[in-house]
């Protein structure tokens, strides 16, 4: 069983406007109302590609019932913990440009932070945890590091999607892999990485220091993947972005759902990286045919 940890959920409430003008009155054109946070993003699109996943995470009040009614609409089961506190909306803007709002995290009290740490205790070696997003001010700065003590005690492999001073607190913990851009990749050394040879070498930095696999995204220059025996180059296919969010998510669900299911490591890299594209070209998270129109459009090649 794949389990994903949101420890800031939201709901994404996405306006579609002609234009947008500061300070005046603008009518959306169309609108939607989407479960948001990383691993949410995760957990819903193992379900599409038939993967059994549990949503762990804190949510509460209307708009928390909000995504637990909407995930289990979607045939997914969660464990939420119910925190008391309005989990936030997320107002997305796409009008010239895309603008975003987002709201404050919930209040979570220590109480309800050890229930969460108590779910990850009960979990087996045969399971993964994936953890991704931001964290509410209201937890401890150490969370992730908590987390990442208990997958590494109980052996449980550990996805971490996530960046900053989250990410740098887990270099050194095993991880089945970590999924930064080049953009947090280069942060986390203090450096640009504008470069597939340049993404690859500091991310076999991140091997050397505990990582089992890192795959680096790039945007529109594409994706790398990296192990201690092979790194790769994938092209993206090309097409029309519609949606920047959820793309890093899908590519990670992609990779696990693959992997799980018996594809090797390249092929694997082919599907997470399709997926990533086919939800980049979606308005909301794609579908597994968008993915499979998608996969003869992702070239490998090896990093040499």
């Amino acid at each position: 069983m794949i389990h994903t940890c949101t420890l800031n959920p939201s709901i994404d409430y996405v306006m579609h406007l002609e234009g947008f003008e500061t300070g005046q009155l603008n009518r959306a054109t169309k609108t939607f109302y989407y479960p948001g946070g990383k691993g949410i993003n995760v957990s819903r699109m193992l379900s599409r590609f038939d993967t059994a996943t549990t949503a762990l995470g804190f949510a509460g009040g209307f708009t928390g019932q909000f995504i637990k009614s909407f995930l289990e609409e979607e045939g997914i089961h969660e464990k939420f913990i119910d925190t008391g506190d309005y989990t936030r909306i997320n107002v997305k803007l796409k009008a010239d440009e895309e603008s975003e709002i987002n709201g404050p995290g919930p209040q979570i009290t220590r109480e309800q932070q050890e229930q969460l740490l108590q779910q990850i205790k009960e979990l087996h070696s045969d399971d993964k945890l994936v953890l991704a997003g931001s964290v509410p001010a209201s937890l401890s700065n150490d969370i992730y590091i908590k987390i990442a003590e208990i997958c590494k005690e109980m052996s449980v492999p550990l996805i971490a999607d996530t960046s900053g001073a989250a990410l740098e607190q887990l270099i050194g913990y095993p991880a089945f892999l970590l999924k930064p851009n080049h953009h947090e990749l280069g942060q986390l050394f203090q450096t640009s990485i504008e470069t597939k040879k340049q993404a690859a070498s500091y991310a076999k930095k991140l091997i050397e220091r505990g990582a089992k696999h890192v795959i680096v995204s790039m945007g529109g220059e594409g994706a790398v993947f990296v192990s201690d025996k092979y790194s790769y180059y994938a092209t993206v296919p090309k097409g029309e972005v519609k949606n920047s969010v959820g793309a890093g998510d899908s590519l990670v669900s992609g990779f696990l759902a693959a992997y799980t299911k018996g594809s090797s490591l390249e092929e694997a890299f082919r599907f997470g990286v399709a997926s990533g594209s086919a939800t980049a070209f979606s308005d909301d998270l794609c579908k597994q045919d968008d993915v499979e129109a998608l996969l003869s459009e992702v070239h490998i090649s090896p990093i040499i």
